[in-house]
């Protein structure tokens, strides 16, 4: 097995780094790793915030709720980015619909979420840790201010990376019989049979992080997720419409 699967396999997120620096040599590698992500139709609809000033770190920490997220070594913020290539057509003398429509903000999405993942599996590589913070759309509208983001840009994760300052137990993850399908997706008769022995074993990685705290099962957090949402979250796609972004629905 090379050593990038390795890696990937034993994908950990790092929340507490060291105070070593990424070095300028990592950090132009990480980059050029970003910027050579492949992107739909290559129209390369996506840019990262660097965020090293501290205020706006610590207003981001408040939306997210994720205090580490201030002591982040390195802090990225990927976003949609549609405004480039809108104003590259409008100086051409072009002002087309299209340049704002759902299409184009799916394909900056997807664009930077790939982004964001090619620059992990880099990290990761050279010895570094990674943390993803999707906790910035907590608050989408308060996310746009912090960053001073322009119409047609939108938030879509933030990631930290450094040299990891612990090293947390491999999470399971449920069988990949109950995520892969062939031809088409399968429906199961039942879900919490087949989820059985992954919550078994989420119950024992939860006792060995933190025995004092009982947690439970996976399917058990499934519906306290659901059940406790984030009422500023729930305004997420009206954010997208106030960016510019224009969300047709056929009537």
């Amino acid at each position: 097995m090379n050593p990038t699967i390795q890696n990937q396999l034993s994908h950990r997120t790092i929340r507490e780094f060291t105070d070593e620096p990424v070095t300028s040599a990592q950090l132009a590698t990480l980059l050029d790793v970003a910027n050579r992500t492949a992107t739909s139709n290559g129209m390369q609809q996506y840019s990262l915030l660097r965020i090293t000033d501290p205020d706006m770190r610590r207003q981001m920490a408040q939306v997210s709720t994720q205090e580490y997220l201030t002591r982040c070594p390195e802090l990225f913020v990927f976003i949609v980015d549609v405004y480039r290539n809108a104003r590259i057509a409008e100086e051409l003398g072009h002002t087309p619909e299209s340049r704002a429509d759902m299409d184009r903000f799916i394909q900056g999405f997807t664009d930077a979420a790939l982004a964001a993942q090619n620059m992990t599996v880099a990290a990761e590589s050279m010895g570094l840790g990674a943390v993803y913070f999707g906790s910035i759309l907590n608050d989408p509208r308060r996310m746009v201010k912090i960053l001073g983001l322009p119409q047609l840009t939108f938030p879509v994760v933030g990631l930290g990376i450094g040299h990891p300052n612990q090293e947390p137990q491999l999470k399971p993850r449920m069988p990949v019989e109950l995520k892969v399908f062939e031809n088409g997706y399968r429906v199961f008769d039942s879900y919490l049979d087949e989820m059985k022995a992954y919550d078994e074993e989420m119950q024992t990685y939860y006792d060995l992080r933190d025995a004092n705290r009982r947690v439970d099962s996976f399917t058990k957090q499934v519906v306290t997720k659901l059940l406790n949402v984030i009422e500023s979250r729930t305004t997420i796609l009206q954010v997208v419409r106030e960016q510019g972004f224009i969300l047709k629905a056929e009537e």
